[in-house]
């Protein structure tokens, strides 16, 4: 009789499975984890992005896995959480959120393009940011008002801007890796033709 975790575990295709792998951080429970948010759906993309930072002499891992469903966006993280308090075991944590398709709300990507007088079409840069909203959280540009008189010194109050910017994952062909940064735009691609649809 095979275990829940194992039944869970079965669930993910094989090359979802082997980026997570790839990756290294805790692989077995990325990939439980990401089964669990799942629920048996189909996987149609996936992107696995591995992240290392440094705080002040400790070193932070954080993995993201988005995957896209026929009707959900998966989206899962794990950070280490290291206490250093003598005995104190590391932690982990990783969450997941289900977004249904309908609910996303843009997709956006920034190409990072060196020395563009040279650009080889179809090249599209070797870096690129790749930020999704879906209304969880907003980001609020605010700047002092103007009355467009110079010599005007009346309160004008704020103007600015309100922007959905839940998830922002930065991918480096030099840093990541060509295949990385390849598959990065084919998320992008798949997940803006899902919700278009």
């Amino acid at each position: 009789m095979a275990t829940m975790s194992s039944r869970i575990t079965q669930a993910l295709p094989d090359s979802l499975t082997k980026a997570i792998g790839r990756a290294g951080y805790y692989p077995e429970l990325v990939s439980d984890v990401v089964a669990a948010a799942l629920a048996g759906d189909s996987v149609r993309s996936h992107l696995v992005h591995q992240e290392t930072t440094f705080d002040h002499d400790v070193v932070r891992r954080h993995i993201t896995v988005l995957v896209l469903t026929p009707t959900r966006l998966v989206v899962a993280h794990a950070d280490d959480h290291s206490d250093d308090r003598p005995g104190a075991q590391d932690l982990a944590t990783a969450t997941t959120e289900s977004i249904p398709l309908s609910a996303v709300r843009g997709v956006m990507l920034t190409h990072v393009v060196a020395d563009p007088q040279h650009y080889r079409p179809g090249s599209l840069g070797r870096e690129i940011t790749l930020t999704l909203g879906w209304g969880a959280v907003h980001r609020v540009d605010l700047l002092p008002a103007t009355c467009g008189d110079p010599s005007c010194d009346a309160d004008h109050g704020f103007e600015g801007t309100m922007a959905a910017d839940d998830i922002a994952l930065r991918v480096s062909a030099d840093a990541d890796g060509e295949g990385a940064l390849a598959d990065a735009l084919a998320f992008a691609h798949e997940l803006s033709a899902a919700i278009a649809r």
